[in-house]
């Protein structure tokens, strides 16, 4: 037989094993017992107990036994159904002697209490006073108290959670796994706080039960089976209280094991030995030696015992003080010298591609004892690019560097400089909104995202500066804007292979036949990656992949060069690219060029099919002069518009036009959906007579 039958027969097992102890357990209520079958079943019941508490000591946290809760229950069932048991056997067969309840019922009520029934119910008394208001009491507090740290701690350590997610810390299946553990012990703890009211409950039932038993047993031994009132007494009240206490000390063991698993502290040890590594330094064993000795000094005081308990401790802590003193003396493998010819890897490659570089002035914006404002500004763009770009965006490496002025930064992105300027940690900028009440005095700069008209300001005068007109903002939030912008206008630099693959992998969960014929078999993966770097190059999101793959399956069999198909992609998610530049139901803001101007360009391409800069030097220049002159008023007045034009020249007029306003979408009349609703903003060359085309006069580069 082999390991696979072997776990799937375990594993039935213990799928039926809990439904048959449930029936066990209602039969004991039920169903009459012979004392044979009740002493079984008390002595399964010690061991059970014994079990739990042996569990719960060698938990080194609190879910390690996440099951305790419900074990506790069941195990509480299990010993109130044996009362109810031991009840019938007692009060039916009691009148016939001790022997009648068992054997073990008997030995607890002769033996343990040495046949004083009297010493016996003092004995019981006692436990119940330890068990209920010591242990059970305690444990209960815990459990409650723990319960309401546990919840009120969830929401921050869900957010500690996804933020080491999004600074790349831990993998999405390990956050999943700490998701849960947060989860798991919430419930847990939730669980033992009601778990505790049973011990507590099962605690008050012996001690009714002992009530029951003597009084019940009093009654029928005398008026049922003619004993008389010491007769009954001896007997029934020593099996009530051999009854009592064969329940009680399994209680005691699960409440100590209750106490023990809601005290418990996470550590990498049980708890055996976190206790023998916290009681192992030897400065404690011989203060505790000197104190013996001392108190065994005093001639009233047994020298006997005190001497020696005190020699003992202090053997102890001096064979502790050897052994940490051998442990010291052990020299640390040795590390082989690094070889000053040799280079690493790890000394020529970055470990992010992107990177923040920081003068030794901005140190304490990344400084985790005062809060970190940057790095947690910093996993926020993360997060809000990863879920509009449609990609994880990597973790951001902030690094000091001496070679920069105190209060510079510089943004690399793949190991190209985006972005570099400097900020005044203990100053604010504020920015002039273009309709001020008045000015404020300050150190004029450009606001390193958008070059608008600033000022360095003392934090004392930013209530001035709001109430004048001024936006103001701290310098992380200067710091992070410009960081987000750089990330947006290079996203296509951060993605890769990897992440394209990551993307089919994630189609594959939700649409599995569209990502199988989306590749391997339709298109390699190089490709995939390249043209998803294409839609990011002009700020087209990947976030609805799944229009995008199936765009590209529509291609499959068409002999397009990757220009071509980026172009067929663009027009069959067209709908999509709209949305990203004004909302479905506001009219499109288009600006359109002549036919003049146009065909100009079309001719420009078809000449010089398949060149990245197809256009002529002075042609060019003209071009972003006269887009210039009609974009220009749209971008300061914040207006969302789209440059449109043929699909012939699109891909070439929009690399030309990016270069100067990277933030101008260029598209073309074919990734306009019939139903969306356009409207002409501006027309370029509208005011420039119609020109002939011959060919003499595109070559030399005039354009109106």
């Amino acid at each position: 037989m082999n390991a696979f039958n072997l776990n799937a027969m375990g594993r039935i097992a213990s799928a039926s094993a809990l439904p048959v102890a449930m029936l066990v357990v209602v039969a004991l209520m039920v169903v009459p017992v012979t004392p044979l079958i009740l002493d079984i079943s008390f002595i399964v019941n010690i061991m059970v107990s014994l079990l739990i508490l042996m569990v719960a000591l060698q938990a080194s946290k609190p879910l390690d036994f996440s099951a305790f809760p419900t074990v506790l229950l069941l195990a509480t069932l299990f010993r109130l159904a044996l009362n109810v048991a031991s009840t019938r056997v007692v009060l039916v067969s009691g009148h016939e002697g001790t022997h009648a309840a068992g054997q073990v019922i008997e030995a607890f009520g002769q033996v343990l209490i040495g046949g004083d029934y009297v010493v016996g119910l003092f004995v019981f008394f006692v436990l119940m006073i330890i068990n209920l208001v010591v242990i059970t009491k305690g444990a209960g507090r815990v459990s409650e108290v723990s319960a309401r740290f546990t919840l009120d701690a969830l929401p921050g350590k869900q957010m500690a959670i996804d933020a080491d997610l999004n600074a790349g810390l831990v993998t999405p299946d390990e956050a999943k796994a700490r998701r849960q553990e947060v989860a798991t012990e919430a419930d847990f703890y939730g669980s033992m706080d009601g778990a505790s009211k049973f011990v507590k409950g099962d605690a008050v039932a012996g001690l009714l039960i002992l009530f029951v038993n003597i009084i019940g047993g009093l009654i029928l031994g005398v008026f049922s089976h003619g004993l008389s009132f010491s007769e009954a007494g001896s007997v029934y009240v020593t099996l009530a209280i051999g009854d009592a206490l064969v329940a009680q000390i399994p209680a005691l063991l699960l409440s100590i094991a209750a106490a023990a698993i809601v005290t418990r502290v996470t550590s990498p040890f049980d708890l055996s030995g976190q206790i023998g590594s916290q009681f192992s330094a030897p400065h404690i064993w011989f203060a505790v030696s000197g104190i013996l000795a001392m108190l065994g000094m005093i001639p009233a005081m047994p020298q006997m015992l005190f001497l020696p308990a005190a020699a003992i401790c202090f053997a102890v802590g001096w064979q502790r003080r050897r052994m940490k003193e051998l442990a010291e003396d052990v020299p640390p493998p040795a590390e082989p010298a690094p070889d000053p010819h040799h280079i690493a890897w790890s000394d020529v490659t970055a470990t992010s591609p992107c990177m923040l570089e920081i003068g030794y002035a901005l140190v304490p914006l990344v400084d985790e004892r005062r809060g970190s404002p940057l790095m947690t500004r910093i996993t926020g763009i993360r997060r809000q690019l990863s879920r509009e770009l449609g990609f994880v965006i990597p973790a951001v490496k902030v690094v000091d560097d001496l070679s920069l002025p105190g209060n510079a930064y510089r943004i690399s992105v793949a190991g190209v400089i985006v972005g570099e300027d400097e900020v005044f940690p203990n100053e604010m900028l504020a920015l002039d909104s273009g309709d001020l009440l008045h000015t404020v005095q300050g150190r004029p700069c450009k606001d390193p995202t958008f070059g608008l008209d600033a000022l360095w300001i003392p934090k004392t005068s930013q209530n001035d500066a709001i109430a004048a007109g001024y936006t103001v903002v701290d310098p992380s939030t200067v710091m992070a804007t410009h960081l987000n912008n750089s990330i947006i206008g290079a996203a296509s630099e951060l993605f890769g292979i990897d992440d394209a693959q990551a993307l089919i992998d994630t189609l594959k969960a939700h649409y599995p036949q569209l990502a199988q014929n989306l590749a391997p078999q339709g298109y390699p993966l190089p490709r995939i990656a390249a043209l998803c770097r294409a839609l990011l190059v002009e700020r087209v999101p990947l976030r609805d992949f799944r229009k995008i793959a199936e765009a590209m399956v529509g291609l499959i069999g068409q002999q397009l060069t990757d220009a071509d198909l980026v172009e067929s992609v663009r027009q069959r998610i067209g709908a999509l690219i709209i949305q990203t530049i004004v909302p479905s139901r506001m009219p499109l803001p288009v600006v359109t060029f002549t036919p003049d101007i146009e065909v100009l360009l079309n001719q420009a391409v078809r000449a010089n099919p398949g060149a990245e800069w197809p256009f002529e030097h002075g042609m060019s220049m003209k071009i972003v002069e006269q887009i210039g002159e009609a974009v220009e008023p749209l971008l300061l007045s914040t207006r969302s518009f789209a440059l449109v034009a043929s699909p012939i020249c699109r891909s070439a007029l929009s690399r030309l036009v990016r270069a100067t306003f990277p933030d101008v979408a260029v598209i073309s009349y074919l990734e306009i959906p019939a139903n969306k609703q356009t409207e002409i903003v501006a027309t370029i060359g509208a005011e420039v007579p119609r020109l002939g085309h011959d060919s003499d006069q595109y070559m030399e580069g005039q354009l109106p």
